[in-house]
């Protein structure tokens, strides 16, 4: 039967062989009289009946109360319990008895069994499916193979990794889809295993997906035999190692590279126990400076540094280790009898409690950077020396020309003076002089003239490249302005409209400031002078991201083609009877700016003005 005892309640079990009992008396008193015999036989099915329903004390119960019930209906004395010990009566009641324990134990066991039954089937139901779930779920590609590579079952798995459907997979051969390469040792091993070489073999190998690309796996092949030790199939386990396979080519990559970048750096990476004091150098590193192996101690360090630099270098590793500095240091090493210069950096890796338990760091061999440096720390030194024995020569060479520029604009005046005496003389003598005499006359003081001036602008030059440099701050917008307001009251007839940005300062030698803003101003003025409606302006620009002082106006201008003369002393961009001048201002003025070490350029266009701008490299803040 389907049903277990302990399915239903115990009172429900004993009910129900109480009940069945109950009316199988009752049909036993109703069919026949007590005297026609047989009154145990209806009790006998009730009993199995109860043994089966409720099991084996539910049976008990059934045989207990019927014997009760059989024995107070059915034997005389009727309804008094009282048995007579006759032989029949305790044949009957003790073979009933034993009987029925019989059947209620044989019912009992054979429950048993049937629950012992069901649970070893429903555990092998459960281990038959966990082990199907783990050949379709797995992770793996499992298959089972007929000895000649036949596929009998392959998982899903499996069929992924070649990128095939399980039809089109048991339709193939592995020979397939098994890149070429690679084929003969799988079909050598395969066949030392069927011989009984071998009990099993693994390998990498390389599968040709569906698609074309190389997909790499790792494959266990297992043989299973028969009882009677004949080969029967074969069990395959393939891993996925593609991505594996691929980290490991990056993984050799990458290490091809930077042993390629530490051989052209020159750097050795290394790596220091601090509990045990061993050094390790990384990648191969330490053939960079010849070591002899990659792996040494710190008395192997101790014996290369050169002694000079050795407490230098322990002491800043001292620091380092404490976390007080860190550890960058240039030393010399003794190494293959020759002494080499070394750079070194550090890092220190720290516990939990901060405690350095182990450094990685770089060296790299500078001896040829530091034999340049002292190479061109000899060369800059003797190139000082030079330079300075230059220079003094040089400022002697100026200082004597400037001495002479003085001497001989000076010695020239006492002639000039005589000349034009003498002429004045012969003009004041002879009152009658007219017509080419007294042109002569003339051209004489005029030239005289002429060459006073001339020698006066010597003078000023010389003047202007003699003396120290006086720096203070100067209202440049203030000199501008007063110098403006002089050459309008001088010239109150011309219309001149001049503006002067305000707040323009400089930090310079304010007699030199003067004379290049006479200068400038006075050029802007004069050479504005044929414009109707002149316009000087005095400001500040940024010229290529530098602020310069500009001084603009919209006179004549020049030709830019011929600006490499025109702060050349006594050389004009103009005729002189187009405008007056000797040529010396704007010489003066390049003068000035040059020995405050800035710049003076100029920039115009004929008939379209000229801005002429300078630096001075100094503010009074600066």
């Amino acid at each position: 039967m389907t049903w277990q005892p302990e399915e239903h309640s115990a009172a429900l079990r004993y009910l129900v062989a109480i009940v069945l009992t109950v009316l199988a008396v009752w049909l036993r008193v109703q069919i026949a009289p007590a005297e026609a015999g047989g009154r145990f036989i209806t009790l006998t099915l009730v009993t199995a009946l109860s043994a089966l329903y409720g099991g084996f004390f539910a049976g008990l119960l059934s045989t207990a109360l019927g014997m009760l019930l059989i024995n107070w209906f059915l034997i005389k004395p009727y309804g008094s319990l009282h048995i007579e010990l006759t032989f029949e009566g305790l044949w009957l009641n003790g073979l009933h008895l034993l009987t029925q324990c019989l059947v209620v134990s044989a019912i009992a066991l054979m429950q048993r069994q049937n629950r012992q039954l069901r649970a070893a089937t429903v555990q092998i139901q459960q281990s038959q499916r966990q082990l199907e779930d783990t050949f379709e779920q797995g992770a793996t590609g499992m298959a089972h193979n007929e000895l000649d590579g036949r596929w009998i079952r392959v998982n899903q798995t499996y069929c992924d990794m070649v990128g095939y459907t399980r039809e089109q997979m048991l339709s193939m051969h592995f020979r397939d889809f098994t890149h070429p390469d690679d084929l003969a040792l799988d079909m050598q091993e395969l066949k030392r295993t069927i011989d009984g070489e071998i009990q099993h073999y693994s390998f990498d190998k390389r599968y040709i997906h569906r698609l074309g690309h190389v997909v790499w796996v790792h494959v266990t092949i297992s043989l299973v035999r028969k009882p009677t030790g004949e080969p029967d199939y074969l069990i395959a386990v393939v891993q996925d190692t593609n991505a594996s396979k691929h980290t490991e080519a990056a993984l050799q990559a990458s290490g091809h590279l930077l042993r390629q970048a530490h051989a052209v750096a020159g750097l050795v990476s290394w790596r220091m126990d601090l509990v045990t004091a061993q050094f390790a150098t990384l990648a191969g590193s330490y053939q960079i400076l010849g070591l002899p192996s990659a792996d040494f101690t710190v008395e192997d360090i101790i014996a290369l540094v050169h002694p000079e630099d050795y407490a230098k270098g322990r002491q800043l590793w001292i620091q380092a280790l404490k976390g007080e500095a860190k550890f960058h240091l240039e030393f010399r090493i003794l190494f293959g009898g020759e002494v080499h210069w070394a750079l070194v950096q550090a890092e220190f890796e720290r516990n939990a409690q901060n405690r350095a338990v182990s450094a990685i760091g770089v060296t790299r061999d500078v001896t040829e950077r530091k034999r340049a440096e002292l190479q061109v720390q000899q060369l800059n030194a003797s190139l000082e020396q030079r330079i300075h024995r230059r220079t003094e020569a040089l400022k002697a060479a100026y200082d004597e020309l400037e001495s002479y520029s003085y001497a001989v604009a000076h010695d020239l005046r006492s002639p000039l003076r005589i000349i034009n005496g003498f002429a004045q003389a012969l003009q004041e003598d002879h009152p009658d002089v007219n017509g080419e005499s007294l042109s002569h006359l003339q051209r004489i003081t005029a030239a005289s003239k002429k060459m006073g001036e001339l020698i006066d602008g010597l003078l000023t030059l010389s003047q202007f490249a003699r003396g120290e440099l006086q720096r203070k701050p100067v209202n440049l917008s203030a000199v501008a302005t007063r110098l403006l307001e002089e050459f309008a009251g001088a010239e109150p007839h011309r219309q001149v409209c001049w503006t002067v940005q305000p707040a323009l300062h400089v930090m310079a030698d304010p007699a030199l400031i003067e004379a290049l803003m006479q200068n400038l101003l006075h050029n802007a003025w004069k050479y504005s002078a044929k414009t109707p409606d002149a316009v000087i302006r005095v400001c500040e620009q940024e010229v290529q991201g530098q602020p310069r002082f500009c001084v603009i106006d919209n006179g004549a201008g020049f030709d830019m083609a011929r600006a490499a003369k025109l702060f050349q002393p006594f050389q004009r961009l103009h005729m002189p009877n187009e405008f007056s001048g000797l040529g010396i201002g704007l010489a003066t003025s390049m003068r000035i700016v040059q020995r405050h070490g800035g710049e003076l350029t100029a920039v115009a266009a004929p008939g379209k003005g000229a801005t002429f701008s300078f630096t001075l490299n100094a503010r009074p803040w600066e």
